[in-house]
């Protein structure tokens, strides 16, 4: 049976059979050798030695010297890295002066990755409060539709860039049109505020006075991007700019959108997505609504359609126009 490989560490980070073979060698003065194959670490950092009268035992090196002759070593270390910081210094400063600001600089092209809730809220409020000119946001389906837009850091702040002359466009899907949390937010609003929805949007996004913009990092959103890449901001906002001219309007003027042949937009979309073959929990994620609702929207247009079988509905739909461009 071979024994466990010692790993290897720094003199600061003595392991467990290192601390009690030296504490032990210290307390009696000597070790045998056999008994440091389990601590290698003591040899190689000099903390145990062989005795000159006796090669057969190992002594060890008092603390106060170890120590000393550690920091000596670790001071000695610094000074040749203060050393080499000078050099540096000295062979930069010139190239410095030459700079006359032709290069590029972190200024000008920045991303920050932001890790957890506070850290992506504190930022993004810091944007919004400093901002003067807009708030373009992205909002898909969160699973507790009372929290939406809490990083845009509540109504207060909200209305303080409308009250500046600001204004928030903000893109939900069609399954939030009548979620009173988004509504009544509007409502209390004084100023440019405008919501209009998508059948899908993409994931989050915000973008502040087209300079900053927000987007998630991971999955569960707990890392975020800070983006002040100009031409990644210019392509944000282009993408929020084709999606708005989509959108339907919300708020101020919700409209109500026209049915044909007996189904609903809602019901088009879903059958868009069921012809190219995506399950129920698919469907309701990407159109933000939960798996019920999607399941009664689906039966509501097998209904309408006369379908007897998800396999029926695919084909009625294709044979329906329904998916046809109009025209």
């Amino acid at each position: 049976m071979t024994s466990t490989p010692h790993a290897e560490h720094g003199v600061e980070d003595l392991c467990p059979a290192g601390s009690e073979l030296y504490a032990r060698a210290l307390r009696d003065g000597w070790v045998h050798p056999a008994d440091a194959d389990a601590a290698p670490c003591l040899l190689d950092h000099g903390l145990l030695h062989p005795a000159v009268a006796d090669p057969g035992r190992l002594e060890p090196v008092a603390p106060a010297v170890a120590l000393h002759r550690l920091l000596r070593t670790s001071g000695a270390r610094i000074a040749d890295e203060r050393r080499r910081e000078e050099r540096l210094t000295e062979a930069f400063e010139p190239l410095m002066r030459i700079d006359g600001g032709r290069t590029g600089t972190s200024d000008t092209a920045t991303i920050t990755v932001l890790n957890g809730f506070d850290q992506i809220n504190s930022a993004i409020a810091e944007a919004v409060a400093a901002a003067s000119r807009e708030v373009l946001a992205i909002q898909p389906r969160r699973r507790n539709p009372e929290s939406l837009d809490i990083n845009l850091n509540a109504l207060k702040q909200d209305q303080a860039l409308l009250d500046r002359g600001g204004r928030i466009h903000t893109l939900y899907p069609h399954a939030l049109r009548h979620q009173p949390a988004v509504l009544t937010r509007y409502e209390q609003l004084r100023g440019d505020a405008e919501a209009r929805t998508l059948d899908e949007v993409t994931d989050r996004l915000i973008v502040v006075d087209r300079t900053v913009a927000f987007i998630p990092a991971n999955e569960d959103r707990t890392l975020a991007l800070e983006v002040r890449h100009p031409a990644l901001i210019t392509y944000f906002v282009t993408v929020f700019d084709r999606l708005w001219h989509l959108a339907t309007p919300m708020y101020p003027k919700a409209v109500r959108q026209p049915s044909k042949d007996g189904i609903t937009p809602r019901q088009r979309a879903i059958a868009g997505l069921l012809v190219e073959g995506y399950t129920d929990a698919v469907i309701a994620d990407r159109l933000g609504m939960n798996i019920r609702t999607a399941r009664v929207h689906i039966a509501k247009l097998a209904a309408t359609l006369g379908s007897e079988s998800r396999a029926q509905l695919g084909y009625l739909i294709g044979r329906s126009g329904i998916l046809d461009p109009p025209g």
